[in-house]
């Protein structure tokens, strides 16, 4: 691997050697575009803080091959992501190294980690030892982390690295993450013993002397609520694929234009992640000295299983029987609750009673356009559009009675339907909304997110 001269990726003059490099990756300047990076994933796999260090040939690609596919879902979600494009194809004098990485707005790095919990595991049960292992969260848990080098803070002596923050209304509290390793062979000796039980911080520094004039403090509302958007996303494109994963870590960055993006990469090493049977497929296996062979297929699998990520094209048809018929509660309803990126508002104007031919040929045709959809009918007078739609087409049809309040007995024309009608029935149009787009969220990360986002914000547990 030659990194002392510049190469060339995607016609793009890239310098050498890195600018900076960690553990697992190195990122170099962009030459020719002075607010781009090109990061590039390593064959090393480390925990421990470190102490444990292995290189596992390929696991490069797979680890970039991951990002790229978790970024490319998390965009087209509406996430901002540091990420560009990966690298792919390049010419085959290209140095190898090249192939695994993507380019990157260049970013300022924000000093803190951002863990998102599902459930309860690895340190947080040294933190919490009354809450059993892999208990849900019906609400995510968000803690912040500083990133720290060296066990040292700002030049301050710590006794352990990336310590757990908690910011008060006047300063911000230290506290250890997790056991040490003396103290984990104490405990494995004696399951009774526990160190972290009322711990109190280890050290106290005014938000001042934190934050300074960065603004990161302003920041972190934010960041908690693209880093929780983010696992929800993700938590149903791997529940799609039959798979838990019960928690994660991401870093933030700030772009040239000031704007706050989720940065860094996100790969294997990023989340826990089980599969149907309950084991560990990521690098938690690596850290509990699982076999390394098992190890490298698991990254295999996860970056394969990253390549179907994807958002359904789906629709919500709304039928109305006359321009007469205002439907700007339904459109408001998902531009609120979902946006127009993720799902297409396909408008049909037809009445089923007097152009019941014309109706159904319309219902056809646009079915067969948009099969990934649920028919909402929204109709000023009469109710029978709805159950004669349901009655022939195979997507679901939800019946918002529009006159429901002027005239209440038409609702049982909605209620009382036949076999083989299934139509359904809501009243309120943005309940209408809701449901069929809780519908479509079964198979569509994005909407799954947008809907578990608001209904966790609603919960009073944490």
């Amino acid at each position: 691997m030659n990194e002392t001269t510049p190469t060339s990726i995607l016609g793009r003059s890239v310098a050498a050697p890195p600018a900076c490099e960690g553990k697992t990756k190195k990122i170099f300047n962009v030459v020719d575009a002075p607010n781009q990076v090109y990061i590039i994933s390593k064959d090393d796999l480390t925990a421990g803080d470190g102490d444990k260090q292995e290189i596992i040939t390929g696991k490069a690609e797979l680890a970039n091959r991951t990002t790229c596919n978790s970024f490319n879902l998390l965009r087209a979600c509406g996430i901002p992501v540091a990420f560009e494009s990966q690298i792919v194809n390049q010419p085959a004098d290209v140095p190898d190294w090249t192939m695994h990485g993507f380019i990157a707005p260049k970013c300022k790095m924000v000093d803190l980690e951002v863990v998102v919990r599902r459930e309860a595991d690895g340190s947080f049960l040294e933190r919490f030892p009354h809450i059993v292992k892999r208990e849900r969260f019906p609400r995510l848990r968000v803690e912040f982390f500083a990133k720290t080098k060296d066990r040292k803070w700002r030049g301050k002596d710590i006794p352990m690295d990336d310590p757990l923050i908690v910011v008060t209304e006047t300063n911000v509290e230290f506290y250890l993450p997790h056991f040490t390793k003396a103290q984990r062979k104490l405990r494995d000796s004696d399951g009774t013993v526990n160190f972290l039980i009322g711990q109190k911080p280890f050290m106290t520094v005014s938000k001042e002397e934190f934050f300074g004039d960065s603004g990161i403090e302003a920041m972190m509302p934010e960041m908690e609520k693209i880093a929780r958007r983010t696992f929800l996303i993700l938590e149903k494109a791997w529940q799609l694929l039959r798979k838990t994963m019960g928690d994660f870590k991401v870093e933030f960055g700030i772009d040239p234009d000031g704007r706050l993006r989720l940065a860094d990469v996100l790969d294997n090493d990023s989340w826990r992640l089980r599969d149907a049977a309950g084991n560990y497929i990521c690098k938690q296996l690596f850290r509990n000295d699982g076999a390394m062979n098992t190890v490298t297929a698991n990254f295999r699998l996860v970056a394969d299983l990253t390549g179907q990520f994807s958002i359904p094209s789906q629709s919500l048809i709304l039928w109305r029987g006359s321009e007469k018929d205002d439907i700007s509660p339904l459109t408001k309803s998902v531009d609120e609750l979902v946006g127009g990126s993720l799902v297409t508002a396909i408008e049909v104007t037809c009445s089923m009673h007097k152009q019941s031919v014309r109706g159904l040929q319309i219902l056809s045709e646009t079915v067969q356009k948009h099969p990934d959809a649920v028919i909402i009918d929204f109709i000023g007078m009469s109710n029978g559009a709805g159950p004669t739609l349901s009655a022939n087409t195979s997507v679901p049809v939800i019946n918002v009675p529009a006159d429901f309040k002027g005239f209440p007995d038409d609702i049982w024309s909605s209620l009382r339907l036949p076999s083989g009608v299934p139509a359904m029935t809501v009243l309120s149009p943005a309940n209408a909304v809701l449901a069929a787009l809780q519908i479509l969220g079964m198979r569509n990360p994005g909407i799954y997110a947008a809907l578990q986002y608001a209904q966790e914000e609603r919960l009073a547990c944490n």
